[in-house]
C-alpha cells in the first residue's frame, strides 16, 4: 500500500485515535506537497480534528514533522527485516530484493522519491528535531548496506555500499527530473553490474 493510500484511509477513519489520524494526514500531506508548504490548519482538517488537538499531541510543526519521519525510519527497518527473513543467510539474494524493490519504488509514478532526503533539502537548519532523524536513518541505511556487501564476501564491502547508495540517490532523483522510464529504469541492471565487479 502507498504511502497516500495508508493515510487517507486512516485519517478517513473516525475510530482511529486523533494521533494517529494527525500524524496519518501530514504523512500524505508532506509527502505529497512537501514540508514547507503544508500548515498545521491543513493538517488538522485533513485529519477532522483542529489546531488545539494538534497541539496537544504535538508540541510544534516540528516535532510532528520529526515524528513522520521517525515512523518512516521504523518502517525501513521492517523492510530490512523482512528482506532477511525472505532470504535467510543468503546476503546475495537480499541485495537482489533490496535492488528490486527499490528500483520498483524510484519508478512507481505515484512516488516522489525519498521522503527524509526530501525532507533534508527542506530542511536545511541543522538544530532542526527533524535533522538529527533524517541524518541518523541514512547513516543507518548505509551502515546497513556495509554489512550485506561484506556478508556477500564483496572485495570491498564499504565502497560497494557507497556505489550502491549514491546508485540509488541518483535513481530517484533522475526518476524526478527526466521520468521513470529513463536512467532510473536501469537501477538493478546497473546495481547487478557494481555487484558483480566487486565479487569477481
Amino acid at each position: 500500500m502507498s504511502l497516500s493510500a495508508n493515510a487517507l484511509s486512516v485519517s478517513a477513519n473516525s475510530q482511529t485515535p486523533p494521533r494517529e489520524r494527525i500524524l496519518a494526514a501530514a504523512s500524505d500531506l508532506f509527502y505529497r506537497n512537501g514540508i514547507r508548504a503544508v500548515g498545521v490548519e491543513a493538517i488538522a482538517a485533513a485529519a477532522g480534528t483542529n489546531k488545539m488537538t494538534l497541539y496537544r499531541h504535538f508540541a510544534s510543526k516540528d516535532e510532528l514533522v520529526a515524528e513522520y519521519l521517525r515512523r518512516l525510519a521504523g518502517d525501513a527497518g521492517h523492510f530490512w527485516d523482512g528482506l532477511a527473513a525472505a532470504h535467510p543467510g543468503n546476503p546475495r539474494a537480499q541485495l537482489r530484493g533490496w535492488l528490486a524493490a527499490m528500483e520498483a519504488h524510484v519508478v512507481d509514478t505515484e512516488q516522489r522519491g525519498c521522503a527524509l532526503a526530501n525532507a533534508a533539502i527542506e530542511l536545511p537548519e541543522k538544530d532542526h528535531p527533524a535533522r538529527r532523524v533524517i541524518e541518523q536513518f541514512k547513516a543507518a541505511q548505509r551502515e546497513r548496506l556495509i554489512a550485506l556487501c561484506g556478508a556477500t564476501g564483496a572485495d570491498e564491502p564499504e565502497l560497494l555500499a557507497d556505489e550502491l547508495f549514491l546508485l540509488l540517490e541518483g535513481a530517484r532523483v533522475s526518476a524526478q527530473s527526466v521520468g521513470p522510464t529513463g536512467p532510473a529504469s536501469r537501477l538493478v541492471r546497473m546495481g547487478e553490474a557494481l555487484i558483480a565487479a566487486h565479487l569477481s
